[in-house]
Parts: structure tokens; sequence; C-alpha cells
């Protein structure tokens, strides 16, 4: 039982003596040692705090950065107990067990898948209470969420403080990117949910041993969570939920929360941190899906993908037939005259909701089998998970986010309440995947062949297309991206967002020079990658899909052979387009279906009313901002100039069949 609190420490803190000899006992079966500690260190004073089994796994980490927060931490939030949790598989069997046995995850019918629920008004990402804790004296780009620092740690402590007591306090290590490799960023994450605990062996690798390898661990990030005051283990004070980002000290706290996307620190909140090194370092650090798609005579070539949460992004990097490598984020980096790219994670925390047998066959199987599944937000009855658009006929009662549910049941909020959550999860591991690429965790990564970006967009895109080169693509493509919102964030859904490089609410830097670090990036680079946009949500005149969910497989053959320059195109005003001789036999040989020339000119004839009028969204925007690179504004004017001319030549909407071929 863990019994330090704070006026013990202040009363240990006034002895006298400076040193005393701690006898070690090590995990491996190794001779008990002698080891003098400093009182006025942390890692002595976790010594007498710590069980010691605990404290033995703690010494092994000579960082005494490591010590001093794990220290910090305790006396914040005042756990009960501690458990450092190491890279060996009992350790992690049992986080999964606690998660069971203290009621955050229940076994469901399938061996290996547990359910848990967030509370009702938990379901989503905090955007408007996730800031950054600016330092006085330093500007961070005016349009971020933000908060001075001395306020913001003042207010967030003040609700950690005393929020463990009564439970355990669990300490967890990670690498972000590939362990022992040119990607990797050591993450620590402290948290008082097994559920988060659970998570994060999902979907990060396991560093511990990496903590042990060196006194001084450089740069590393880490994370203070606490689920806070809780009701069958539903945060109950979520009125005081708070996500800050104290970039000074790459730190996240969260807090009066359990809902991953605001809790496994590892994934969007230390990717804000990722961010600001990957300026410094001259990388990218991106919120896009790798993916291995495969050419003629065995060739493979890797697509990264950014597409806003709920816009196809997973779906894309497990789309039959290819292999994924990781589905949302991913660090870019030069190697030599090349780009490659790495997973930063080594697992999925996807919206399960239109997931099914027939649109995702891989994700479907994975499940309904069994294995390592955590499930949060679905319907439950009898034991089985069940979601918004997975195929099946649903029951009419069940337990889901709201409690006991039955259909019609109107819930706190006044609304119907549906059956599972618009923004339902499942989180597995990458390594369950029948086509996980083989060189998922290759430590120097993949190289990178092209950029894809998409959004939800019902009338102006095609479905695919490419960029003249890679100012283009980076600045009318991924810097120019807007799509309508879902439910992944909280608001209201279906209104047309910008959402430049599918990393808006991500960007911890100026806008301006995220861009331009982009701009720079390939330079000096002779394979450079390319560019294309998707548009999956372009919609007809009767307000139907225009595609199917299975045409993006034939865009990415089609983007696939574009890398290698196998195949012709058509020069538009936008970029390139496919010609519809390729894409009829891309059908045929993908799909085994027909690919008519009437379908083709709905789908990509260019509609310049919509496109001048998001370049006039575009820049306005942008002119609002402050240190926005002159190129982009010229990049845009000469793109509205080319709609122009093809306006006056052809009409407002111009047929594909009207642009030459190159």
């Amino acid at each position: 039982m863990y019994i330090l609190r704070l006026e013990f420490t202040q009363e240990f803190r006034l002895c006298t003596t400076q040193s005393v000899i701690c006898r070690t006992h090590s995990a491996r079966g190794h001779r008990d040692t002698d080891v003098r500690l400093d009182l006025t260190e942390p890692l002595a004073q976790l010594e007498l705090a710590l069980p010691r089994e605990e404290w033995a796994k703690i010494l092994r980490i000579a960082d005494p950065k490591v010590h001093g927060f794990l220290l910090e931490a305790i006396e914040l939030c005042q756990p009960d107990e501690v458990f450092v949790v190491t890279d060996d598989s009992a350790d992690i069997e049992r986080v999964r067990q606690l998660a069971i046995e203290r009621g955050e995850e229940s076994p469901l019918a399938i061996e290996g898948h547990t359910v848990h629920f967030d509370g009702y008004y938990d379901q989503a990402r905090d955007v408007e209470n996730t800031r950054y804790l600016v330092p006085a004296g330093e500007s961070l780009d005016p349009h971020l969420n933000q908060i001075d620092r001395e306020s913001g740690i003042s207010e967030v402590l003040s609700f950690l403080r005393g929020s463990m007591r009564g439970k355990d306090m669990i300490v967890r290590f990670f690498s972000l990117g590939p362990t022992n490799s040119p990607f990797s960023i050591l993450t620590m994450q402290i948290t008082d949910s097994y559920y988060v605990a659970h998570s994060l062996d999902l979907l990060y690798r396991p560093a511990y041993e990496q903590f042990t390898v060196s006194r001084h661990l450089g740069q590393w990030f880490r994370v203070l969570h606490s689920a806070g005051r809780v009701v069958n283990n539903i945060p109950v004070d979520v009125d005081k939920r708070r996500i800050y980002i104290d970039y000074a000290y790459d730190t996240v706290y969260s807090v009066n929360t359990t809902y991953a996307g605001n809790t496994v620190g590892l994934k969007k909140l230390a990717f804000r941190l990722a961010i600001r090194k990957a300026d410094r370092e001259g990388w990218l650090a991106e919120h896009m899906f790798i993916m291995g798609v495969k050419g003629p005579n065995g060739r493979k070539t890797y697509l990264t993908g950014a597409f806003p949460s709920g816009c196809g992004k997973t779906s894309t990097a497990m789309v039959a037939g290819e292999s994924i490598v990781g589905d949302d984020l991913a660090y870019l980096k030069r190697f030599g005259n090349r780009i490659r790219t790495a997973n930063v994670e080594q697992g999925i925390f996807g919206i399960i909701r239109g997931v099914n047998e027939e649109d995702d066959p891989v994700i479907f199987r994975c499940l309904t089998t069994p294995g390592e599944v955590i499930f949060s937000n679905v319907l439950v009855h009898n034991g089985t998970p069940y979601w918004l658009g997975d195929g099946r006929e649903h029951p009419d009662s069940g337990i889901n986010f709201a409690g006991n549910w039955h259909k019609g049941m109107i819930g706190p909020d006044g609304k119907e309440v549906p059956a599972a959550h618009r923004n339902a999860r499942y989180t597995i591991r990458l390594s369950y995947l029948e086509n996980l690429d083989p060189h998922a965790d290759d430590p120097e990564g993949v190289e990178l062949g092209g950029i894809v970006y998409g959004g939800r967009d019902p009338d102006t895109s095609v479905p695919v297309w490419e960029s003249f080169d890679w100012q283009h693509g980076v600045i009318t493509i991924g810097a120019a991206l807007e799509s309508e919102s879902t439910a992944a964030t909280l608001g209201q859904e279906g209104v047309r967002k910008f959402q430049p490089f599918s990393n808006i609410d991500f960007i911890s830097i100026p806008l301006g020079k995220y861009i331009q670090n982009h701009l720079e990036f390939v330079r000096d680079v002779i394979h450079v990658p390319k560019i294309f946009g998707v548009n999956y949500f372009l919609r007809g005149r009767d307000g139907e899909y225009l595609n199917t969910k299975q045409d993006k497989r034939v865009w990415l053959k089609w983007m696939e052979r574009r890398v290698h320059n196998e195949i012709p195109c058509c020069e538009t005003p936008i970029g390139f387009i496919p010609r519809y001789e390729d894409l009829r036999l891309l059908f045929s040989d993908v799909l085994n279906r027909e690919y008519s020339e009437d379908e083709y000119v709905e789908q990509f004839t260019i509609r310049v009313p919509q496109l001048l009028a998001k370049i006039d969204r575009i820049e306005e925007i942008y002119r609002s901002r402050e240190s926005i690179p002159t190129v982009l504004f010229d990049t845009l004017a000469e793109q509205r100039r080319r709609l122009e001319k093809a306006s006056d030549e052809h009409g407002d909407y111009v047929s594909p069949f009207v642009f030459p071929e190159r």
C-alpha cells in the first residue's frame, strides 16, 4: 500500500541526514547491491514512498527527470497505490485484468473482446478545453486555443490535486515511432485509468527498457492524466474537463475525462509536441496513414494520407488487397536524397461507425473473431457489440453509453439516444491485421512515393487528381483542404470547415511557418513524393454519392502508377486527372465492373464556380493570418487564372474530355 502524503514528505525533508545506504533487489535475479542515495534527490524519496518491487523498477531508470516527474505526480495526485509497468508481459497482462476487475471494461462474448463506456457528455475530443500553456513573454499563433501558463497550470493542478485518492497510479513507458530508431521519441504517461493504460498497450510500442539505457534521455514527452472524481468509473466533473499542453516542458495534463482522444496522451496530445520538435529539427510530424499499394510486377509503393476524422482515413489504409503500415500518425524524415516515413503507433483507435463485412472485410473480421479488442460506446446486447452501419439487424434494447438503453429512449439532453454513439470506437493492435505490411516496424521506416489529402466535399472537387508539382500540391491541396465536420469532435456536424493538411486542430506552431516547413522539406531531395487529392464524398444532383466505398481502390491504383509515371493523364486547371480509358481498365481489373463515360463526365467535370468560391474562402482565411508565405497567394492566383480561362472557353462546368493529354 502506498502511504506517502505531502505531510510525510515535508517531515522527511526536515531530516538532517543527507544520505542513506539502500539495499536494492534486482528483478532479473542478479545479486542485491547497496546504493548510496542523496535524500535531497527524488529517487531517494521514491525509495521511501514506493513498494520495494515498484521502486526497483524505477531505480533501473537513471534519468533524474523521470524520478522528479513521478514524485511530483505522486505528491500532487495522492494515489493509494503506484504500479510501475515494465515491458514484461506479466505487467502488461495485469493492466488488462485490472481494467476488467475495476469495472472500467467488461468482457464480451468473444474471447479477448471488452467494452468500455465513457460518460454521456464525454464522447469526443474536447477541442474547446484543449489549450496550450503559453509562458510569459512568449506568443503563439493567435488562432490557437491557449491560456497563459501561470493561470493554466494553477487551474489544472488544482483539478489534479488529490484526484487519485482511493485509486491506483499507473506509470507507463512507450516509444512514439519504432523503438531504437531515428524516428523514436520516448514518452512517459501516468494515469489512474486502467482502460487508458490498456489502450496504450494496444496502441504504442513498449519502451521501458529504452528508458533504462542512459542517465540523460534527451528530449522526451510526459503525460499526467486523471479521470478525477468518478461514479461507476464515469467522471463526474466534466464541466472541469481540461486538456492542457505545457509545450515549454513537453508535458500534457488531462483531467476529468476518460474518452481516449482526451486521455491517451501519446496520440493527438503528444502529437502537438512532436510538431514543435519537428519544426526545430527540420522534419514533419503529420496526421497521416501509411500504406503500401501494389503495382505491376510485384512492385509496392508507399503512400501517406491525411484525412480529417470520419472521412475514410482508416478504411483507405485498410483497403482490400493492399498493406497497412499505420492508420493515423506519421513522421516524415529525409534520408539522403529520399523521404522516408514511419508509423508513430502500433495500433488503431478507429471510428467503428460504418465498418461492415462488405466495405471493410479485414477490420470486420478482426472485430468479430477472438483477439484483444476494446470497443467503446457501442451497443451491447447479450455480450455482442453492435454499432451504426455494421450491416446487421440491431436489438431494441441493451447497454450503451447512456446506460440501460431501449429504442426511443430520451437522454438527459432531451434528445433521442441512438443505439450506439456516432463516434463509437474500436482499439486493436495492427499485428492482428492480416494485411499488416512486413516493414511496419522497420526502424528506418519506408520510402515515401506519394501523399494523399482528402476530406468531405459534396460539390467541388473531383474524386482524384494530382498536383502539378510539390509546391502546387502543398498549397492548393494540402493547405487548401476543407471538410464537412463529423461526430469525432464536439460541436455541430455537416459544417464545411477549414482543415489545412487535416491538421488544424493539432498544429502547434504558426500556420505560416508550418506551410513554409512543408515547402522547404524537399529541398535537395531528388525523389520528391507526388501529391494527390481525393474526394470520396462528391454528390450528384439527386444528393446521392457518385462513388461507392470501393471506388477508392481504383483511385489508389491510379495514383500508384502515376508515382512511377507509367500512364498519361489529362491536364486541367487544378492539376492532372485520370484519362477515361485508364479508369475504365482499372475499374474492370480492380472491381470487375464497367465504368461508363457518363460516370466519368459527371465525376470529373471541373466545377469552375465552386472551385473559384473555394479559392475565395481560402484566400480570405489566409489573409487574416500573419506571416503566410507570399507564394501561397501567388499559387492560388495562378489557379484562379487557369479556372477563369477554362470558363471563358468552355463554360462554368467543363467536361474532362476537353482537356489535353500529357
